[in-house]
């Protein structure tokens, strides 16, 4: 019994010591492996030493065709359109007949301011006559006057002796009241002289206007073009009934074509500064070489947000153009002095390169200024900045991991 006892209590402990040593067996008897050891990655990338240039930087606009003196040909009236003589796209010469109105629809309107010209001055000449005719009879309406007070004051003499009757001076009386309503008549139809006269000058010189407004249509109705140029819409053909104001044909000059670009706020400053010392800014077009080169000529008068709209002129050497194209334009600005030229995958987010310092990356900020094109023909962009020396290494190699710090190796090394 108390055997029993004694071996519940010294078995279990057996076991563990037991398992202890077997534990201690295996983990002595284990292989030891050495630590691995960390090493930092190198990137092998290609740089440039910078140098500090004066470069006339260039830039990418986009420009569209405008003609300034294209004319839209509206209808005079309204009517029928004749005949049309010309189609979209022809080349016209100043003076050559386009389109023909029915004169028809403009004849009834000359004629009528015609003859309302014609019977006002009837009218003017009849009002002359007259008046001469009233001044004439003012003074025998005067005259008249005269003879009927005369008579009243002698009637009136005479009931005053007892020698006259009431009927004849109320008779006397009478007829002065009427004499005085004439002269009154006649006075105001002399004094409104001026002012009846007046409004007639005023409707005679109305008529005229109406008249050579009808003459103006008439004229317009056979239209002509007013300039060599390119017809660029023929809005109706013939037999279609027209109102006044209508589009019926437009054109514009060959040679007075010009091109607005937008120009980017950070340029601005630059170029009205150039154009205010008269220097000649030109752009020309890298797809189109055939086309030459095209000559700013003036600045908008309003500017945007976002910058300002340039002008380039558009000659005959510029070959053959139309309202409307889209032109990519590479415009030389003014140079810049104190810029550092290089290639566009050394920028990162337009506004940092890296430079190379014992072997790591260095972030530096940087001002875009333009871009220009070495000898070899190369896009190169112009940078600014005051943390680059001439003679610092620039990481020309594009990383997309690059961040300052990060260990480098340049070819060759």
């Amino acid at each position: 019994m108390v055997f029993r006892k004694q071996a519940k209590i010294i078995l279990p402990l057996l076991v563990l010591a037991v398992s202890g040593l077997i534990f201690y067996s295996l983990v002595s008897s284990k292989t030891e492996r050495k630590q691995p050891t960390l090493t930092e990655k190198i990137w092998q990338i290609d740089v440039i030493s910078a140098q500090l240039q004066a470069l006339s930087p260039t830039i990418t606009l986009y420009g569209r065709i405008e003609s300034p003196e294209a004319v839209r040909a509206a209808a005079p009236g309204g009517g029928i359109v004749a005949k049309v003589l010309v189609r979209n796209g022809d080349r016209v010469k100043q003076g050559q007949q386009l389109l023909i109105m029915d004169r028809r629809d403009f004849e009834a309107a000359l004629f009528q301011a015609e003859a309302d010209l014609r019977d006002n001055d009837n009218q003017v000449a009849e009002l002359k006559i007259r008046h001469q005719s009233n001044l004439a009879a003012l003074e025998t309406e005067r005259v008249l006057l005269g003879l009927a007070q005369a008579e009243v004051e002698r009637l009136v003499q005479l009931k005053q002796r007892n020698l006259g009757a009431d009927t004849a001076l109320n008779a006397a009386r009478s007829e002065l009241g009427r004499q005085q309503l004439a002269m009154t008549s006649r006075q105001l139809d002399v004094d409104s002289y001026g002012a009846r006269l007046q409004i007639l000058l005023a409707r005679r010189d109305r008529g005229k206007a109406q008249l050579d407004q009808a003459r103006l249509a008439m004229a317009r109705s056979d239209l002509r073009a007013p300039f060599d140029g390119i017809i660029s819409e023929v809005a109706v053909s013939a037999g279609d009934r027209v109102s006044l104001g209508q589009l019926l044909i437009a054109l514009f000059p060959v040679n007075e074509l010009e091109i607005r670009a937008h120009l980017p706020i950070n340029y601005v400053q630059a170029v009205q500064r150039a154009i205010a010392n008269g220097q000649r800014l030109d752009a020309g077009v890298s797809t189109r070489a055939d086309l030459g080169r095209f000559s700013v000529i003036r600045v908008a008068g309003e500017a945007e947000a976002t910058g300002i709209d340039l002008f380039f002129a558009v000659t005959a050497s510029n070959g053959e153009l139309r309202p409307g194209e889209l032109l990519p334009l590479s415009l030389r600005l003014p140079a810049e002095s104190g810029v550092f030229a290089v290639p566009y995958q050394a920028i990162y987010g337009n506004s940092r390169i890296y430079l190379v310092v014992d072997d790591r990356l260095q972030a530096v900020d940087v001002k875009t200024v333009g871009q220009a094109r070495d000898d070899h023909d190369r896009v190169l962009v112009l940078i600014r900045s005051a943390d680059i020396e001439p003679g610092d290494q620039i990481a020309v190699t594009h990383l997309p991991n690059a961040v300052s710090g990060l260990k480098v190796r340049t070819h060759g090394e």
